[in-house]
């Protein structure tokens, strides 16, 4: 007689959950705060920010592939992902709060070996590619566990689901509350710093906001990461074959299906530029560096864009079993180019009026879109990612759960290190660096309102273009490698069901073994 497939109880599922968040959380002040901290907080000019945001990521998708093969050779008592799941929060939440320390502020009036200019890039470069290696320490084990969990396919798509809701509540909080909870910590402490080497006493106060920021929310985030190590149980038994590094990459280079996949999310990478660049966009066009009208902003963007992908990653199951994953998948892509670019069409035609009432309702229509969008991409780029690995299983009894699901960290990562090349730039073509942050900033300091200004017309219109124009070509590059996808959701239900036939024979003869 067959048993029924093994699987998490609500309580295991409530601490993944908050462990996702808390992950995301301590990413997301990475991921949106980190680059603009540099360029508009320390001054660091542009092109050396997208450098380091470049380099690292590029760094780091090479540690995600041999972090996946790592984790396919883990066999503990405690299982191949969660060892990992138990120590790296720690290192992950301190390595956080260093990438906020540094030397002081860039001068960007001096050459880069004048003064400490190269001690303070070199730093920043150093700190992040060490976070980058810890970060997936933290990342891959995380999504590895995913398939590990359960042994039934809609036990993983829901935990999946539940995955891009905590990442989501993460990325939000993070969103939301790092970037306004360091400007308000900087007008507060304002007072209490002096002028002087080149820096009025808000630009102090608010490095030292960023830090005090980063310690809480990293701090917290580690708490909450933690979660999973403790609680979570893998209930897939891994196999006893285990391959070698170039084994492994032969594995990825014959599963055509994860290759396309991998491709589509490379090429879609111009994506990532929406959440790279709102909070700079909020910050300087809609906030003019004011924490409660960027908290209003981002809570406005952030919620309707939650709304969104919130809906995306609930209907993208149900779509999934009435329709092809590849073809809604292809279609959303496709579609998702109208409120991207609408955005930008929408600046032009009003570029001092964004925030009059009727464009702030429209914008956010936009953003609710643009996040229905992302959200069934995310979703259904990690079903169709562990579709592959029980294909690849099914071929060849090896089940490289690390390995291929590291192909989602390495996605992501490549698509932030392309999108930060893209960034730096336009920042660079417009002069949106250096001195030229130095300008604005006064010009904000003093009252000035830089969307109402001719002079930085050219930095706003940079800010729309980032957030739409890119992402709308990132959507449709996605489709060409998955125009004809060779792995039909029929075949593998097929596969799946073979392969818990396979685990049952397995699994009886294990225990007729140990009666022997």
């Amino acid at each position: 007689m067959s048993r029924r497939p093994a699987s998490y109880g609500l309580s295991e599922l409530a601490a993944f959950f908050v462990g996702v968040t808390g992950e995301h959380l301590i990413i997301t002040i990475i991921a949106a705060s980190f680059a603009y901290y540099l360029q508009f907080t320390l001054l660091i000019p542009a092109a050396f920010v997208g450098t380091i945001m470049a380099a690292a990521r590029v760094w780091d998708g090479v540690n995600d592939l041999i972090m996946g093969t790592l984790i396919d050779k883990t066999n503990t008592r405690w299982g191949k992902s969660r060892p990992y799941l138990i120590f790296s929060p720690f290192f992950l939440s301190v390595f956080t709060l260093l990438c906020f320390t540094n030397f002081g502020f860039y001068d960007p009036s001096r050459s880069f070996f004048e003064g400490k200019n190269a001690l303070i890039v070199f730093w920043s470069a150093l700190v992040y590619l060490v976070w980058e290696l810890i970060s997936t320490m933290a990342d891959v084990p995380l999504w590895g566990i995913t398939t590990l969990m359960s042994e039934s396919v809609k036990g993983r798509n829901r935990l999946l689901s539940v995955y891009r809701i905590g990442s989501m509540v993460g990325g939000g909080i993070g969103l939301m509350f790092m970037q306004s909870g360091a400007l308000a910590l900087g007008k507060i402490l304002a007072p209490f710093f002096e002028s002087g080497a080149g820096q009025n006493a808000p630009a102090r106060a608010e490095r030292a906001g960023f830090i005090i920021a980063a310690f809480v929310f990293s701090a917290l985030g580690g708490v909450m990461f933690q979660m999973v190590g403790i609680f979570a149980k893998e209930r897939v038994i891994p196999q006893q074959k285990t391959q070698s590094f170039k084994q492994s990459l032969g594995a990825v280079w014959r599963n055509k299906p994860f290759l396309r996949i991998l491709l589509s999310g490379a090429l879609g990478s111009p994506r990532t530029l929406l959440p790279m660049t709102v909070t700079p966009l909020i910050t300087y066009y809609y906030a003019g560096k004011s924490p409660f009208v960027y908290v209003f902003f981002m809570a406005l963007w952030g919620g309707t864009m939650f709304v969104g992908q919130f809906a995306a990653v609930v209907a993208s199951p149900a779509l999934s079993q009435r329709f092809s994953k590849i073809h809604v998948y292809n279609t959303v892509n496709i579609i998702s180019v109208i409120p991207y670019l609408s955005l930008f069409f929408l600046y032009l035609s009003a570029p001092e009026k964004m925030t009059q009432a009727v464009y702030v309702a429209v914008s956010s229509l936009l953003f609710v879109l643009a996040g229905a969008s992302n959200g069934f991409n995310s979703v259904l780029q990690s079903l169709l990612v562990a579709d592959t690995v029980d294909l690849e299983e099914y071929r060849t009894g090896m089940r490289p759960d690390g390995l291929f699901l590291s192909g989602l960290t390495f996605i992501s990562k490549l698509s932030v290190s392309l999108a930060a090349l893209i960034s730096a730039l336009v920042y660079s073509i417009v002069g949106f660096s250096g001195q030229g942050v130095v300008e604005i900033n006064n010009f904000i300091a003093q009252g000035g309102i830089p969307r109402l200004s001719p002079q930085y017309r050219p930095y706003m219109t940079a800010l729309f273009f980032l957030v739409s124009v890119p992402p709308a070509l990132g959507g449709l590059l996605s489709v060409i490698p998955t125009q004809k996808y060779p792995l039909s959701d029929e075949e593998h239900a097929q596969i799946v069901k073979e392969l818990n036939k396979r685990r049952q024979a397995n699994e009886k003869i294990r225990q007729e073994n140990s009666e022997h």
